[in-house]
């Protein structure tokens, strides 16, 4: 837990989530290639929550609250320039939503909400071309008491709050700034937050570790009898996590995780704080940083289904000013920002994403050099 979670409130407090998203339907790399370019990434473009949501890109979801004015509308976000997005970024606040109360603690975990299955479930868990010894575990959603389904189910999870939609908090992006991260872009520099009863002086610098992640490409080999699956390193990555789910018949449910303890892993495909994701490592339940590589017995991960792997970068959390060395020193920061980071992707069993995005951009390639003027064409209709 940051210092500052258990201390004064401070004046300011931003929020800010970093998300990038790979895979999904083929011919739609990276966001929708030329037209995901044109019309928007994602359904909807680029709209708040594109961070939790899912859509192929790299997304950026903020939001901003002032102690001294909690009916705060607009603020504005210094951006570097290799972000192609500066000189600042339009925070809005939203007219519609749950107000947050004051009191609610940021470090508090955020529970899911779960909703109880039908039929039979089989998880597997760990890296491994065979079946592991008393693997399946079988759980008859008929027949099961509440501990045996509390037992069942467990899956570790202290995701806390990050970026979050209620009115008096401006967020961005917003109605008057919608604009998509474009390619290549980079929040490395300094950042500052403007506006109605923000401190003077709101301002910070991301370095390198805490910049948007790259993209995953998640490959599979067919071994036979398992697959085996690979990824490129990732310096940002303080840990993997992987988990598919599948259906066996009509009412068996198939779950797989990387995981050396039985754990379900609903709670653990989202951002995760440091102290957990150190604690998990040690546990085994979160693969090593180094790791490039895992297998799965077919058996495990069925056939018609989805798997899904994430790279936990490394959780900031600031304050201004820091907090004195010695704790029975007066102290009231004035502001704090908390950022999230985390890189997923999704496939199916037997969909090797760097050969998909390899072919969707070899086509894209020819089909704009057989039609050089149908970018132009597609900016002219549609105003951009």
């Amino acid at each position: 837990m940051p210092a500052w979670a258990a201390s004064p409130a401070p004046q300011a407090q931003a929020w800010m989530d970093l998300a990038t998203y790979s895979g999904g339907m083929p011919g739609m790399p990276g966001g929708g290639g030329m037209l995901g370019s044109l019309l928007g990434r994602g359904k909807g473009g680029n709209v708040f929550g594109n961070t939790q949501t899912g859509p192929a890109g790299r997304w950026m979801d903020v939001t901003l609250y002032s102690r001294s004015k909690p009916d705060l509308r607009e603020a504005t976000q210094q951006v570097p320039e290799s972000s192609r997005l500066a000189p600042v970024l339009k925070l809005l606040s939203p007219v519609e939503g749950k107000p947050v109360p004051l009191g609610t603690p940021d470090e508090v975990t955020e529970q899911p909400e779960y909703h109880k299955p039908k039929g039979k479930i089989l998880l597997y868990w760990g890296c491994g071309a065979e079946v592991r010894k008393g693997q399946p575990r079988v759980m008859d959603m008929a027949k099961a008491n509440p501990a045996e389904l509390a037992k069942f189910f467990q899956s570790r999870r202290a995701t806390t709050r990050g970026a979050h939609s209620t009115p008096g908090r401006p967020i961005w992006p917003s109605k008057p700034d919608n604009r998509l991260i474009p390619e290549g872009a980079s929040l490395v520099g300094e950042h500052g937050f403007s506006g109605d009863g923000v401190p003077e002086g709101f301002r910070f610098t991301l370095g390198a570790a805490h910049d948007l992640m790259p993209a995953i490409v998640l490959k599979q080999q067919d071994q036979g009898s398992a697959w085996a699956l690979s990824w490129q390193p990732m310096a940002q990555a303080q840990a993997w996590f992987l988990a598919s789910m599948s259906m066996r018949g009509e009412d068996e449910m198939v779950v797989w995780t990387s995981s050396e303890q039985a754990d379900m892993g609903f709670g653990l495909l989202d951002y995760q704080p440091n102290a957990a994701v150190q604690r998990w490592l040690k546990d085994k339940v979160l693969l090593k940083p180094a790791t490039t590589e895992c297998s799965v017995p077919k058996e495990a991960m069925g056939e018609a289904g989805m798997l899904r792997i994430i790279a936990f970068g490394e959780e900031l959390n600031l304050v201004h000013p820091p907090r004195p060395k010695d704790v029975k020193a007066p102290w009231q920061p004035i502001w704090a920002v908390k950022l999230r980071l985390k890189s997923v992707a999704t496939s199916m069993p037997g969909m090797d994403m760097g050969k998909m995005m390899k072919d969707a951009a070899k086509q894209e390639a020819e089909d704009t050099k057989q039609a050089p003027g149908a970018i132009d064409l597609l900016k002219g209709i549609f105003g951009k």
